[in-house]
């Protein structure tokens, strides 16, 4: 039997996505906004063209590269690309520390939204691209349909309570 003709095995459940590598226009321009709005940690800087980030001392979260960008635009709207990359937050509190910094540095948000399992902030970061700020509820909290599946929504999110949440 052939690959194709098999039923997928599942994945490992330890797999995980490690880390995001964004081209962008402008290496400090990049740097400015992970790490000093959204508060990442600079791990090395590769030459004057990339720079890696990360949260609690991991190698690196984020890459930062000029390499095929330097001076480049935003993808046209209508093309693909990535959609979003998404920042997990271990608890609401540290989303509502998230929201401050993009207060205080101006950061527009498109959006927010309650999914039920989670709370989002949505933006862009200085290239355009999609950045998604979330933190998940736990999972004895996720919504469930009537037969035991998980049951997603798009409601919107108390931006007043999330500021309110003590730290």
């Amino acid at each position: 039997m052939s690959r194709m003709d098999s039923s997928p095995q599942p994945l490992d459940p330890r797999v995980r996505i490690g880390h995001v590598h964004l081209k962008v226009a402008d290496l400090e321009r990049a740097l400015a906004f992970y790490r000093d709005v959204l508060g990442f940690e600079l791990t090395q800087r590769y030459g004057p063209g990339a720079a890696f980030l990360s949260a609690g001392g991991y190698h690196h979260h984020i890459g930062l590269n000029t390499w095929e960008s330097r001076g480049g635009a935003a993808p046209a709207p209508g093309t693909t690309g990535l959609y979003h990359v998404a920042i997990l937050y271990p608890t609401r509190a540290e989303l509502a520390d998230a929201l401050q910094r993009l207060l205080k540095a101006g950061i527009p948000l498109d959006g927010t939204a309650d999914h039920g399992v989670s709370e989002a902030l949505y933006l862009r970061d200085p290239d355009g691209n999609g950045v998604e700020l979330y933190w998940d509820r736990p999972q004895e909290d996720w919504p469930r349909d009537a037969a035991g599946g998980l049951a997603m929504v798009t409601r919107p999110l108390d931006l007043e309570g999330l500021l309110g949440e003590p730290r």
